[in-house]
């Protein structure tokens, strides 16, 4: 579906489905240098239980025209114009890394128009190492193969792998490469800098008092388990999905337990 946001064309993927605002809608965001197809199996599933899906291109990702926004503030203001745009009021906020800072922020800024929130491999603050900064402004096929590696929590994905068969590392690789070819600006090292300088993070989670749900990968050496311990103490009341044998790429490791997770938690009636 594309919607004018800001002055520029938006995508959003619905599902396989025509988007109709009166379902409860389900929001996804994704995080650094991806798009809207990291939520592939969730998003389809969604769609055909129940739910209205928007899983967005951030502007400068996949479809989405601009340039890729600099700051959590600024992506969270977009996402809530692209909400009213599509005339929704109410939603379910899924965001994956850099998503789940946007997802806290839209909170923080409009509470009214978040029924829940799901922070899938999230961490504050979200700090990036000077080597991997570096590389994303000067060296992004360096930066892509460093952050595929500490995504995942093997190379080789063992032959009971929710797809066998599907190249795993190669496939977010790929995404990874098109995205930076859709776009001439260093979105990596754009996205980078938004997640390391955010610092409404703890804040923005005090303010939470919808249900919140943590989705975390055990090995996960990108946002470590352990640094999302200053957003679950600011709120007591979230509960918590850690998935074993899955790193930070959640949605392609353990797409099924992912799923179940988000689903049950967004059916939920209180």
């Amino acid at each position: 579906m594309l919607l004018n946001v800001q002055g520029n064309t938006a995508y959003c993927y619905t599902g396989g489905k025509q988007f109709d605002p009166r379902l409860p809608t389900a929001v996804f965001i994704h995080g650094a240098q991806n798009d809207h197809s990291v939520w592939g199996l969730q998003t389809r599933y969604f769609a055909h239980h129940g739910f209205g899906v928007l899983a967005v291109d951030l502007p400068g990702h996949g479809r989405s025209k601009g340039a890729p926004l600099r700051s959590v503030e600024a992506m969270a203001d977009w996402v809530l114009a692209l909400l009213e745009a599509a005339g929704v009021e109410r939603a379910t906020l899924i965001g994956h890394s850099m998503g789940s800072l946007i997802a806290l922020e839209i909170n923080f800024r409009a509470a009214r128009h978040v029924s829940r929130i799901a922070l899938v491999g999230t961490a504050f603050p979200m700090k990036v190492s000077d080597a991997l900064l570096n590389a994303a402004l000067n060296d992004e096929e360096a930066a892509i193969d460093m952050v595929n590696i500490w995504s995942h929590s093997t190379i080789a994905q063992k032959p009971s792998a929710p797809g066998p068969g599907f190249y795993v590392m190669g496939g977010s690789r790929r995404l990874m490469q098109r995205v930076a070819a859709l776009n001439g600006d260093a979105v990596f090292h754009t996205d980078f800098q938004a997640c390391n300088t955010y610092e409404n993070g703890e804040a923005a989670a005090r303010s939470v008092t919808c249900p919140v749900l943590f989705v975390l990968g055990k090995n996960d050496l990108m946002t470590m388990p352990r640094a999302s311990t200053a957003l679950q103490a600011a709120m007591p009341h979230a509960k918590l999905a850690m998935l074993d044998r899955c790193g930070h790429a959640l949605m392609t490791e353990q797409p099924d337990a992912v799923l179940d997770a988000l689903f049950a938690f967004a059916s939920r009636q209180t």
